[in-house]
């Protein structure tokens, strides 16, 4: 089949390689090259994070966890495998995504800092985007897939004999999804003085925090500002992230910053993965993956290969 993909994130990448790879021809449309998206200024860190319902983003979150431990093998993917920990403020129960993590361990109180009672240990994916989303880029197009830059007015006005609509809060307008809600994000991405663990802090009650070291780069946030869509960095806001970071890591403090960057988490009730007949054709949906568009990639892609191969 002709396939048109609309979206260059991650999502719409991801889906038009594992489409390509099952033999359909591919096309991806998108408003904006994969570097101009959400998913270039994503953490990356694999950790499923606003995005429902449970039991389908555990599948998922498990079967691209595997993916990515593949694709770590790889030194051009801009994959690492890191140990890290998830701090807690107060004691709490496994967490909802616990069986896609087997290896999943309670932190001892030898392992937690100051001012925390309760943890998790795990081995994530790291991924780098700005060469994770290069090299994804680049074997879509080994594997035929065309890209090009622009802007539709709604997913029919895409050519195929299917359409893949991975279009993240495009949705709203190219999808008429009301459903949709922004969450921005801001990071600051300062030199990596040597870390190789990352760590989580949702509970702070300043705000969340969390640094994920990278190859060069350790990226440090974040906000989770609901309904905001747009705007720049606020340096004010990066004093913040900044001040716990290193709060948390003293090893940052003489870390010089790099680049920052803001986007916005493309949230709604449920992850929809969901085909309909529109304009005589089907359309498989992909979007709405919240906080966890890299986690969830893989194993939503190859549900859309599914659904477009029983289409074909």
């Amino acid at each position: 089949m002709h396939v048109a993909v609309v979206g260059a994130g991650v999502i719409g990448l991801t889906c038009a390689v594992r489409l390509a790879e099952a033999g359909h021809r591919v096309v991806v449309t998108a408003a904006a090259p994969p570097a101009g998206t959400t998913s270039a200024v994503a953490a990356a860190l694999w950790y499923p994070y606003r995005a429902w319902p449970v039991e389908a983003v555990t599948r998922w979150a498990s079967r691209s966890r595997l993916v990515f431990a593949e694709l770590a093998r790889d030194g051009d993917t801009g994959v690492l495998l890191r140990a890290g920990r998830e701090l807690l403020r107060s004691p709490a129960p496994d967490p909802w995504w616990a069986a896609a993590v087997p290896e999943l361990r309670r932190l001892t109180p030898d392992q937690l800092p100051a001012g925390f009672v309760d943890g998790f240990g795990f081995t994530a994916a790291v991924i780098d985007m700005s060469r994770y989303l290069e090299w994804l880029l680049s074997r879509a197009k080994a594997l035929g897939v065309s890209v090009v830059v622009q802007r539709l007015s709604t997913v029919d006005d895409a050519v195929g004999d299917a359409v893949v609509n991975c279009t993240g809060l495009g949705a709203r307008e190219l999808a008429g999804d009301a459903s949709m809600v922004p969450v921005r994000g801001q990071v600051v991405r300062l030199a990596n003085p040597g870390l190789i663990e990352w760590l989580l802090d949702e509970e702070d009650p300043a705000g969340m925090t969390y640094v994920v070291p990278r190859h060069d780069d350790v990226v440090c946030g974040g906000t989770a500002d609901e309904g905001a869509d747009s705007g720049e960095p606020d340096p004010t806001v990066e004093a913040a992230i900044l001040s716990r970071a290193r709060a948390l890591v003293p090893a940052l403090l003489g870390a010089a910053v790099l680049s920052r960057g803001i986007g916005s988490r493309p949230t709604r009730p449920t992850v929809r993965v969901q085909r309909e007949d529109t304009a005589g054709r089907p359309v498989v949906h992909c979007y709405g993956h919240g906080g966890a568009g890299v986690t969830l990639s893989y194993g939503c892609a190859e549900d859309v290969v599914e659904q477009v191969g029983r289409l074909g």
